[in-house]
């Protein structure tokens, strides 16, 4: 399936980034579709944009600068999966829905574990992939 769609990533345990991977891997997305927060390569017109971002409290700068700028222009709809509490996860809802893109509604929380592990369970991305699946054909 050909879709214009970028993971990003906030976070410094291993396992956010092998679930970037994940996604990636399964929509067979080109190899700069997975980047952390800033990208090296700024969104342009994506269809959606994945951001997994690990928080619990108030966002650090880059943080809340990458969020309040996805407009429309570059980011038509995000989706988000969250390392943390809903306290922080609204933060970062706020600030997409401030900057005037179409937030998806069906957040995915998850357990970012220790920094250096990376494995997933099969359960977990089992809930991964069905979740991915769910936010881009609800896209159509």
């Amino acid at each position: 399936m050909a879709i214009k769609m970028r993971v990003l990533y906030w976070s410094n345990k291993a396992k956010m980034r092998t679930i970037a991977n994940l996604i990636k891997n399964e929509f067979e997305l080109t190899m700069n579709a997975v980047d952390v927060i800033p990208p090296a390569y700024s969104c342009d017109k994506e269809r959606i944009v994945i951001l997994c971002i690990s928080i619990k409290e108030e966002p650090e700068d880059q943080l809340r600068l990458f969020c309040n700028g996805l407009n429309k222009q570059r980011a038509q709809n995000v989706a988000l999966i969250i390392d943390g509490n809903e306290k922080g996860a609204k933060y970062i809802k706020d600030m997409v829905r401030q900057a005037g893109t179409n937030l998806i509604d069906d957040v995915l929380f998850v357990k970012g574990g220790l920094p250096f592990l990376s494995k997933l369970s099969d359960e977990e991305k089992k809930t991964i992939i069905e979740w991915a699946h769910r936010i881009v054909d609800n896209l159509q």
